[in-house]
């Protein structure tokens, strides 16, 4: 008869344990430990919170019945910080109680272990708990691949509902001038290429200033500032975006020309105010999306970029947002399809 194989270790993590008994620790220290893991300890509960918090763990063993601040109030904590609460927590006690269990599971404890703990069960535990935060981080990763970073963790921490609620806002959209002719020159692999760098360097300049990027549609750009994350500075954000892409567009045309390829220009519109943002579509299917006049105005604005002869003009509310520093030329009043009023529009010139 063979012998029974001795179950494969979970991949070394970064463990903290958290108990008041020195004993205890050392004991679960020295397992883990011997399970390949990378040990830290702290004494009490204030020491293991502020060692969670400053630290990268990916999982905590946490005692209940200690001096300072027990396992139930530290516990609590985690659960109402977004970021700690991703990492699994294994409660540690001498209780067997059934209440103690239930209120460590309803607190948003990963697992519970009555002391004197079982190595095998503690192995057993660690790499089930392990294993499910692993999971979790791939969503994550795999959430940020196709949104933005603050629609993931909006998704994450809210869950997903199709709506949308008004917010106050700024949106940018950019555009690339005459992009059909371009790519009639070329081979669809040179025009992917070009995509794919030009909104490398352009999303950088977005997400920098606290933008996200909502759409791509062929070449063009729907970023919005100021929403899902509010920021009271919105419009001056979004206007240093813009100057920035328009930097970076002199870089990438730098190495266009070093490559013996074609230089290109863009045209910016940025308009500012109420709009609805939300998911919008199916249930099996949806975007993170702001809709209405003003997202409507800016594709306009920046239309009127290629008779206006000036690659970034704004409207009149984003002005208001702007610092004196900023140099603006005053284009007048336009009236734009689909608009019964005139809308002040400029040209930022620099900032």
């Amino acid at each position: 008869m063979n012998p029974i194989s001795k179950p494969a270790s979970p991949e070394p993590a970064r463990l903290l344990v958290v108990d008041d008994n020195t004993i205890n620790r050392m004991v679960l220290s020295r397992s883990l430990e011997q399970d390949g893991h990378i040990v830290e300890t702290a004494e009490n509960g204030r020491e293991g919170l502020e060692k969670f918090r400053t630290g990268s763990f990916d999982l905590m063993l946490l005692d209940i019945e200690m001096p300072v601040m027990n396992g139930f109030e530290v516990l609590e904590a985690c659960l109402n910080d977004f970021d700690l609460r991703q990492i699994p927590i294994i409660m540690t006690s001498a209780m067997e109680e059934i209440d103690a269990v239930v209120k460590c599971v309803e607190l948003g404890a990963e697992d519970y272990l009555t002391k004197p703990v079982n190595p095998i069960l503690l192995r057993a535990r660690v790499g089930a708990s392990l294993e499910k935060k692993r999971l979790r981080d791939e969503q994550r990763k795999l959430f940020r691949t196709f949104t933005t970073r603050e629609v993931a963790e909006e998704l994450l921490r809210d869950g997903f509902s199709l709506g949308g609620q008004m917010v106050t806002a700024t949106v940018l959209i950019s555009d690339i001038r005459s992009f059909t002719t371009i790519t009639e020159s070329q081979a669809p692999s040179d025009s992917i290429e070009l995509l794919n760098q030009y909104f490398s360097m352009m999303f950088d300049a977005i997400t920098q200033n606290g933008g996200i990027v909502n759409q791509i549609v062929g070449d063009g750009v729907l970023a919005v500032f100021g929403a899902p994350i509010y920021y009271d500075d919105h419009r001056e954000r979004a206007v240093k975006a813009g100057l920035q892409m328009l930097e970076q567009l002199k870089v990438f045309n730098q190495n266009q020309l070093a490559q013996g390829k074609t230089p290109i220009q863009i045209g910016i519109g940025i308009t500012s105010g109420e709009m609805v943002a939300g998911y919008t579509g199916t249930q099996n299917r949806a975007i993170y999306t702001c809709i209405g006049d003003t997202v409507n105005l800016a594709d306009r604005i920046q239309e009127y970029t290629k008779e206006a002869l000036r690659p970034l003009l704004i409207d009149e509310n984003t002005r208001r947002g702007l610092a004196p520093e900023y140099k603006l030329e005053d284009l007048g009043r336009i009236v734009f399809k689909g608009k019964n009023q005139a809308v002040n529009v400029f040209a930022v010139i620099g900032g």
